[in-house]
C-alpha cells in the first residue's frame, strides 16, 4: 500500500531537521487537488461538542485562541458560542483556505507560528484550545509545543486539550499522528496551569482540562 502523501511529507521534513514545515505542504498539495487533508472531517471535534455542552460552555464577552485551526470548524463551533475567537495555523495556504470556506465569519484567521506567536497573545485569553496539534509534532519539540500553549492562557482562564492517547507499555509511533502519554498531558500543569480533570474522551482521546487560577 502507498504511505499517504502527509507521512511523506512528514518525514522528509523530519529528515531536513524541520518539524513543521510538512503542514503546507500538505495544504498546498490539497489546494492543488493532489493529496488530501487526513485531518479535515467537515466538522468541529466530537470530544469539544461533547464536553462544550455538558458544562454549558459560554463565550460571551470572553476571548478564545484555536491552536493549529487548520480548515476552521474548531474555531467556527467556538464562534457560535459567543466567543471572539482568534485562530492560527502555521500553514499559510490552510489560513487561506478558512477563509475561504468561512465568508463573513466573525472568527479572526491569522498564519502565525506557535514558536514564534505574537508577544501580545501571551496570557491573553479566557480559552485556549488545543485540538491534535501537540500529537502531530515529534517527541523533541513537544515540550516546547506544551510550554507555548499554556502560555496563551489568561489569569483566570481555562485551556483545553485533545490528543490520541498512549498507553504506558505501547510503543511510539514513527509518524503522525503521533500518540501520547498520560505524562505529557500532565506537563500542561508544569507551566502555571491546575489540572482540573485528564482523562479518556473516548478509547482513543485524552481529554485535558487546565485552569489558570
Amino acid at each position: 500500500m502507498t504511505e499517504p502523501f502527509y507521512k511523506r511529507a512528514a518525514a522528509e521534513s523530519y529528515a531536513a531537521d524541520d518539524a513543521t514545515g510538512w503542514f503546507e505542504r500538505v495544504y498546498a498539495a490539497a489546494e492543488a487537488g493532489e493529496a488530501v487533508v487526513p485531518w479535515d472531517h467537515h466538522e468541529p471535534a466530537p470530544a469539544l461538542v461533547s464536553w462544550a455542552r455538558a458544562c454549558g460552555l459560554n463565550g460571551a464577552r470572553r476571548r478564545a485562541l484555536v491552536v493549529g485551526c487548520g480548515l476552521g470548524d474548531d474555531a467556527e463551533f467556538l464562534a457560535g458560542l459567543g466567543f471572539s475567537v482568534v485562530a492560527f495555523d502555521i500553514s499559510a495556504t490552510a489560513i487561506e483556505a478558512a477563509r475561504r470556506r468561512w465568508p463573513g465569519s466573525p472568527v479572526a484567521y491569522e498564519q502565525a507560528d506557535l514558536f514564534a506567536a505574537p508577544p501580545e497573545w501571551a496570557r491573553g485569553f479566557d480559552f485556549v484550545l488545543e485540538d491534535a496539534t501537540v500529537q502531530a509534532l515529534p517527541e523533541s519539540v513537544r515540550p516546547r509545543a506544551i510550554r507555548a500553549i499554556a502560555e496563551f492562557v489568561g489569569p483566570g482562564g481555562a485551556l483545553l486539550a485533545i490528543a490520541r492517547a498512549r498507553r504506558d507499555d505501547e510503543p511510539a509511533r514513527e509518524l503522525p499522528p503521533f500518540t501520547l502519554l498520560r505524562a505529557e498531558l500532565e506537563s500542561f500543569g508544569d507551566f502555571g496551569l491546575t489540572v482540573v480533570r485528564l482523562d479518556l474522551a473516548d478509547e482513543l482521546h485524552w481529554l485535558g482540562e487546565y485552569a489558570r487560577v
